[in-house]
């Protein structure tokens, strides 16, 4: 499996049998799998806690660290994808209107290159 030819889909489903072959649908509800889902995005940044930006770079580049960060990027894009299970959220359309909202606040004339939050272009 890889990006190029696995769909959210498949993974969704993927994610929900394995959920279902251990019984731990009973457990997930909305609150604990954003609990979840946050606990694993610290795990994520714990990899990251005071490096700098150039200095991440080269983290995500050492190989033993890197396999470490897969592994909680994994958690996190798999609570993800069971909160959208467990929701009946769809993982597509929803990052298809985020985007649309999100071009609206950003436009390209006024955004490209600049961090600054919307309200403040």
């Amino acid at each position: 499996m890889n990006d190029s030819t696995t769909t959210t889909a498949e993974l969704k489903t993927r994610l929900l049998a394995f959920v279902r072959e251990r019984d731990w649908e009973q457990f997930h509800a909305p609150k604990n799998l954003s609990m979840a889902l946050a606990a694993e995005a610290g795990e994520l940044m714990e990899h990251f806690l005071w490096a700098t930006p150039e200095q991440s770079h080269a983290i995500v580049q050492d190989q033993v660290k890197r396999a470490k960060i897969a592994e909680e990027l994994a958690d996190v894009v798999i609570y993800a994808l069971e909160f959208a299970n467990a929701t009946g959220l769809d993982v597509a359309a929803a990052i298809e209107a985020k985007m649309a909202a999100n071009a609206k606040k950003y436009p390209v004339d006024k955004a490209r290159g600049r961090s600054e939050k919307y309200d403040e272009l």
